[in-house]
């Protein structure tokens, strides 16, 4: 899945000497024909049908309009792709500079992409939960910031709401045999969906004054609820019983995936031998961490001490919020990155039709967005329904050092960092399209980098005897063990050499995750197989670090190379590599 910028950058604050050049070598014809493409290809196909990709990009022509679920619009959409996909082809790669080549890339390689999850992998047949929750984030980018005044966001509000029957009307039509964890999910999301409508809507436009106006809103408002109430009986008692259909997507449809998505053609045999590689040596290190804080305990003993020192529930947001200042500092006085913008993002509870797959994220504004440039951190709080045991299983997720790393991940100087840079990307195809083995390899990254470069040190002790910094190294192996589990369950469930229960096991004993993580983390990998990209995308920046460095010699600092990758957008590090070695070196 390509990570478009719903979540893209921040606009704030931006001072001269931090800003990144904006300067690029003379177009040639054929790219100024190629940016002709790429312009009527987002104009004619991509916000045409995903509008709400435009609202989140910052183009608010696309507001009240609301995507065609329909399979006359999926047919539609096939047979647009596949005439643009004509038309990228026929350009001479060879005429385009090595910058534009990226671009010809990424927006080939979106079409090719698309064409496969519509023709091949079907989730549209497949998955009950893209309905409910797509049309939920089609109001929360229209509410979530104020790119407009109140009234009249709340307008495009109500004229999405009013197309939203037509969603639920074509998932009855769409879906056909669905694997029962789709059914699973869909119906465990819909609770926290309604009262997301019955709560936060109405509540993030409590100051609209116009009485008719919220008449208009509070029946379509009701249909939307009332539809998903609908929907979630439907799914419950007519779907679920007839949903026998298989999650995996196979080994063909695997590779084909991480080609698009990532340019990617390692084959998955050795892409298991890499991922389990990096696993053992992750082990290890923890193994070798935990020692040095207590030898006569296990590495399990230690980690089942370190679950326990998390902060209550109710202070998990402030946490986070202490955070971030320090992490700033640290890019700064120890020149890590250059950071556009001083403004921190606002840390908030993790949206309803987030929270049972996502344990954090960032949400910031898209790279086109003008007005409200507000970005988000959210973080998943234990739902009042769960038992004590099951907050507490939640909750030794958000320990001491796995706050740390994902605080890092998340905001500095991770995803925000990173898309902090998105706006000086050389083309409007780089602000828009990317891959999430640079995103989510990046924020990965960061975690490993900033305690390797001294965060968390504690001044005057010796790093062996340093017991704080000694857990926090253990919360980011804990981190990494996770990501290194995905890599493996992803691929082995998707090409049937791991059932799902096996899936949970493995995240359990060998990714060190509490049984409700890993029961969260392994129903996330059946509607996202490729989520092996963090570890992948970790080991990929990691090399061309060590390559640039060769390459650049005295020259080299950390902070220039961080700026150089992070100025090209979010295109795959593969593509990366040519324009920042140009050697043709493999990836890994």
């Amino acid at each position: 899945m390509k990570l478009i910028p719903l979540f893209a950058v921040l606009l704030a604050g931006l001072t001269a000497h931090t800003q990144p050049s904006k300067t690029a070598p003379p177009a040639t014809n054929t790219d100024k024909t190629f940016a002709l493409l790429a312009e009527q290809y987002f104009d004619q196909y991509y916000f045409k049908f995903i509008p709400t990709q435009g609202t989140a990009a910052g183009f608010h022509q696309y507001d009240n309009q609301l995507e065609d679920y329909s399979r006359a619009s999926v047919d539609k959409q096939i047979a647009t792709l596949k005439n643009f996909q004509k038309l990228a082809a026929s350009i001479d790669v060879k005429q385009l500079s090595a910058a534009v080549r990226v671009d010809q890339w990424l927006l080939l390689n979106d079409m090719n992409a698309r064409l496969l999850t519509l023709e091949n992998i079907r989730p549209w047949e497949k998955n009950p939960d893209q309905y409910s929750s797509n049309i939920t984030s089609s109001i929360f980018v229209i509410m979530a910031r104020t790119f407009a005044p109140p009234a009249q966001r709340l307008k495009s509000v109500i004229a999405r709401e009013k197309q939203i029957p037509a969603v639920f009307q074509a998932a009855r039509q769409n879906l056909k045999n669905p694997p029962p964890i789709y059914v699973d999910v869909a119906i465990e999301q819909i609770p926290g969906i309604i009262s997301f409508f019955q709560k936060d809507v109405p509540e993030a436009f409590k100051e609209v004054q116009d009485q008719a106006l919220l008449a208009e809103f509070k029946a379509s408002n009701q249909k939307v609820m009332d539809e998903l109430k609908s929907y979630q009986q439907w799914l419950e008692k007519e779907l679920k019983p007839n949903a026998h259909g298989d999650f995996r997507i196979g080994a063909d449809n695997y590779s084909k995936k991480l080609l698009y998505d990532e340019d990617v053609d390692i084959p998955l045999d050795r892409l298991m031998e890499i991922g389990m590689a990096n696993l053992r040596l992750n082990q290890q290190a923890f193994k070798n961490a935990a020692a040095k804080i207590d030898p006569s305990k296990t590495p399990q003993q230690i980690l089942a001490e370190l679950e326990k020192d998390h902060p209550a529930p109710d202070k998990l947001l402030q946490t986070f919020r202490d955070t971030l200042g320090g992490l700033k500092d640290f890019l700064s006085q120890h020149h890590i990155v250059k950071l556009p913008s001083e403004v921190l993002p606002i840390v908030e509870e993790t949206p309803p039709f987030q929270r049972a797959l996502t344990f954090a994220s960032m949400d910031t504004p898209g790279p086109f967005e003008k007005v409200a440039k507000e970005a988000f951190f959210n973080v998943t709080l234990p739902e009042p329904s769960w038992s004590a045991k099951e907050v507490e299983e939640h909750m030794a997720g958000f320990n001491r050092g796995t706050v740390i790393s994902t605080a890092v991940h998340e905001v500095y100087p991770g995803h925000y960092t990173q898309f902090l840079w998105v706006p000086y990307a050389p083309s409007k195809v780089r602000k828009l399209l990317g891959c999430s083995s640079n995103a989510e390899g990046w924020a990965h990254y960061s975690e490993q980098m900033m305690l390797d470069e001294g965060y968390g040190r504690t001044p005057g002790v010796d790093q062996e005897h340093d017991t704080a910094f000694l857990k926090l190294r253990l919360g980011q192996l804990q981190d990494a063990l996770l990501r290194n589990a995905r890599f493996i369950v992803g691929i082995q469930m998707h090409t049937g050499k791991m059932t799902f229960d096996q899936g949970v096991e493995f995240f359990e004993k060998e990714g060190y995750q509490s049984h409700m993580n890993g029961l969260r983390e392994t129903k996330r990998g059946t509607s996202d197989p490729t989520y092996l990209y963090y570890t992948l995308g970790k080991l990929e920046i990691l090399k061309l670090r060590d390559d640039y460095k060769k390459k650049i010699g005295a020259g080299f600092t950390l902070e220039k190379f961080h700026n150089e990758l992070l100025k090209q957008g979010f295109p795959p590090i593969k593509l990366i590599r040519g324009l920042m070695i140009g050697d043709g070196s493999p990836v890994l």
